[in-house]
């Protein structure tokens, strides 16, 4: 008997360990600039997304850019993207920049069903807002996020990640 609830409990403790491991192993650490970098620079939260409807639509997604003049305009675009045949950039945000150089563009809700599901807005009887799914959406992979500024036109890119919808999607 007491041979047997030392397993029981190594086996919970072993559950738990791999859990634990689950849940936070797999979560990426925040993303933070380059200190050794001084000029533009640009990061995103997360840099990995999956394309299920419902996750991503939840999901904010934002761009944060130090390194800018301030009181410029930002505008952040997906570079290469395949569109009707064709490589395209397509753009995600766009923000103020502030007066230390920063600034935060989150990608809205409309730019992620249009650009990245590829999808519509509809309504149904109770005239309630749905995204209707028709086409397929952006083609997975990793792609270039650039962050260029209005009046100084400086720039600065990071990598943005893309993946199929995974089954908590």
């Amino acid at each position: 008997m007491n041979a047997n609830l030392f397993g029981i409990k190594r086996l919970s403790l072993i559950i738990s360990s791999v859990m634990l491991f689950l849940v936070f192993g797999c979560a990426s650490a925040p993303k933070e600039f380059d200190a050794k970098i001084t000029g533009p620079q640009l990061i995103v939260e997360p840099d990995t997304i999956t394309l299920g409807v419902a996750n991503l639509l939840k999901k904010p997604i934002i761009f944060k850019g130090k390194g800018f003049k301030p009181g410029d305009s930002v505008f952040v675009s997906l570079l290469g993207v395949e569109k009707g045949g064709q490589k395209m950039d397509i753009a995600l945000a766009d923000a103020e920049v502030d007066p230390t150089g920063g600034f935060a563009a989150s990608v809205a809700k409309l730019s992620k069903i249009t650009e990245l599901l590829r999808a519509e807005i509809g309504r149904n009887e109770k005239m309630e807002d749905t995204v209707v799914v028709s086409k397929p959406p952006i083609p997975t992979g990793t792609y270039t996020a650039r962050a260029v500024s209005m009046e100084s036109n400086l720039k600065a890119e990071t990598a943005f990640c893309i993946k199929d919808p995974s089954a908590g999607d």
